[in-house]
């Protein structure tokens, strides 16, 4: 059942998104990342075709070219998988000219709805194994990994950490990342007075509790610093953010021999109420993104106030 609340909250979210972008759309039409029908038909297709990914990636014929010489691999948060996570930045980032690929990790059953479940250190063994794949295929010698909330956050430092990640990953950008855990707006916390956690772990699954701050996932990576030396990291935040809470624990501190950039959406739309599931559907999150991946790539952000805040 919980599961299925957070598929409805996404759609929830992509319906109040669409509203919002609908009504700061410029005379110039939809852009390829921006919700239209067919990112809206993508969506709601995940429900019933989890695995397929979205539109514009996972071509294992591309070549990266002069411009963007680094594949893009789209990490999905827990709780969701790559064709809903991704249905709009997918196709925006290919539009782009990059080779975008989505990878589908922490599965507790074959082709089920929901991934990202499983333990982090487990999920950032099968990240590896996929940025292994896409760097073989596409001869390239780093990646660039964007991701969301856990896919944006813990998994993939613990992959470069602990998992040789740190020598194949040129940029980590994360949106709404689960850095240093979360109290869930308190609801972690009460969880851990209750004697919860436990039970939390067999109804959602072990990613849960290793998000939580203070848990042994989240004290294990942190011993270490936030950073690793070679990388370049990238935090997107909102300010609004209820799911990832408080807010300020998704930034991150740069450490020897690598290079951090913590921002939130409010930073450059003060009226944005975006929050934690929208802002993979959010226009200015798309900018920002792709300004992260090209600094070359210096177009504001357009803001749309509209938008489900949580």
């Amino acid at each position: 059942m919980g599961r299925l609340l957070t598929a409805a909250a996404a759609a929830l979210a992509l319906l109040a998104a669409a509203t919002g972008q609908a009504a700061a759309r410029d005379a110039g039409g939809a852009a390829p990342g921006d919700l239209t029908p067919e990112v809206v038909a993508d969506v709601a297709r995940s429900v019933l075709t989890p695995d397929a990914p979205p539109r514009g990636a996972n071509d294992w014929s591309c070549r990266p070219t002069a411009k963007h010489p680094r594949p893009v691999v789209l990490v999905h948060g827990a709780t969701e998988n790559p064709l809903q996570n991704f249905a709009s930045l997918a196709p925006a980032l290919k539009a782009e000219g990059y080779c975008v690929y989505t990878v589908a990790y922490g599965e507790l059953s074959p082709g089920a709805l929901i991934k990202g479940l499983g333990p982090v250190p487990q999920s950032a063994r099968q990240l590896a194994a996929f940025v292994d794949r896409v760097l073989k295929a596409t001869g390239a010698a780093r990646a660039d990994l964007v991701g969301h909330s856990l896919g944006g956050g813990m998994l993939p430092r613990w992959y470069l950490r602990f998992e040789g990640g740190a020598a194949k990953v040129g940029h980590l950008v994360g949106i709404a990342p689960t850095n240093h855990g979360t109290t869930v707006s308190g609801l972690g916390e009460l969880g851990k007075a209750l004697n919860l956690i436990g039970l939390a772990s067999v109804v959602t699954g072990p990613s849960m509790p290793d998000m939580l701050v203070g848990s042994e996932v989240n004290r294990k990576l942190d011993a270490g610093g936030d950073t690793v030396p070679g990388v370049r990291y990238t935090v997107i935040a909102s300010m609004n953010d209820l799911a990832m809470s408080p807010y300020t624990r998704e930034f991150l501190t740069a450490g020897p021999g690598a290079q951090v950039g913590n921002t939130t959406v409010q930073d450059h739309c003060p009226f944005s109420f975006v929050g934690h599931i929208g802002m993979v559907y959010d226009p200015a999150v798309e900018q920002l993104v792709k300004s992260a991946l090209d600094p070359s790539d210096r177009r504001a952000p357009r803001c749309t106030p509209v938008v489900l805040p949580f």
